[in-house]
């Protein structure tokens, strides 16, 4: 293949593919019906020049065929008034007007055939056109139809939904974040509360215990309980009689306690 070949073939392509773009279906219905309808016209026309020259071969093939019988009616009256000449001219004409006749019928056959085909052309085109005229309505309707689809999906593709509804995401994720994140610190919140009162309560039972435990070392106070000591407290500095002195040195240190735990704390 030659180089002007192959740059007459891209020509050719991108005149096409040119034409194709720029090809809109709402006008080119509108023109394929416009251009029907002046078919249509020219058609008629047509029609029409052939009726006319039908009709004028018919004419002469009228007067053909009147002359060839005048001439035949003029031949046999020749002969009977004894004209054999004149009545061989009236037959020679008579022939000519016969054989002009028979030609013109022959045209006047084929012309009406030419008419009647003519004819049935225009009433199909004339069919086609109604028919055409209803589907071109109909194919506007939809390339309307499609030319708004085909915008309204190039506007939706322009439209970057993505990115908001990852935004939508991270946002609806985070507010769950929060409320955990809240629902967690209300239950901290309540277990330190809780914590703290058994504290408290912790306290108050030590407290009762050291209470008690300050009344058992109390040498003033009673037995604890309603146990019976098997002797009341005796006085400061006395000894009972009978005791050892090992036991009076164990009293001293016992009492020596009970003052250190009596005391308040500094």
């Amino acid at each position: 293949m030659g180089l002007f070949d192959r740059i007459g073939r891209v020509f050719r392509s991108n005149v096409n593919a040119a034409v194709s773009a720029a090809e809109d279906p709402e006008k080119i219905l509108e023109q394929t019906v416009v251009d029907m309808q002046e078919d249509l016209v020219k058609l008629r026309q047509a029609v029409a020049g052939a009726i006319a020259s039908q009709k004028r071969i018919e004419q002469q093939y009228n007067q053909a065929s009147v002359q060839a019988d005048e001439w035949y009616k003029r031949a046999q009256l020749a002969l009977q008034k004894g004209e054999e000449n004149l009545a061989r001219e009236a037959l020679s004409r008579k022939q000519t007007f016969a054989e002009t006749a028979v030609s013109l019928k022959q045209q006047l056959d084929q012309s009406s055939g030419q008419v009647a085909k003519m004819r049935q052309s225009m009433t199909d085109l004339e069919s086609k056109i109604a028919k055409y005229k209803t589907e071109k309505d109909m194919l506007k309707a939809r390339a309307k139809a499609a030319k708004a689809t085909e915008q309204l999906s190039q506007a939706m593709g322009q439209i970057d939904t993505t990115s908001a509804i990852g935004a939508f995401d991270r946002m609806k994720e985070k507010v769950l974040e929060m409320e955990a994140k809240s629902e967690a610190i209300a239950e901290l919140a309540g277990d330190s509360l809780d914590q703290q009162f058994l504290s408290l309560e912790a306290n108050s039972d030590v407290e009762s215990e050291l209470q008690l435990l300050k009344a058992q070392l109390d040498p003033s106070s009673k037995a604890i309980a309603g146990t019976p000591t098997g002797q009341e407290a005796l006085p400061a500095g006395s000894t009972p009689v009978g005791i050892p002195q090992e036991a009076k040195v164990v009293d001293a240190e016992l009492e020596e306690l009970r003052s250190k735990l009596n005391q308040p704390p500094s």
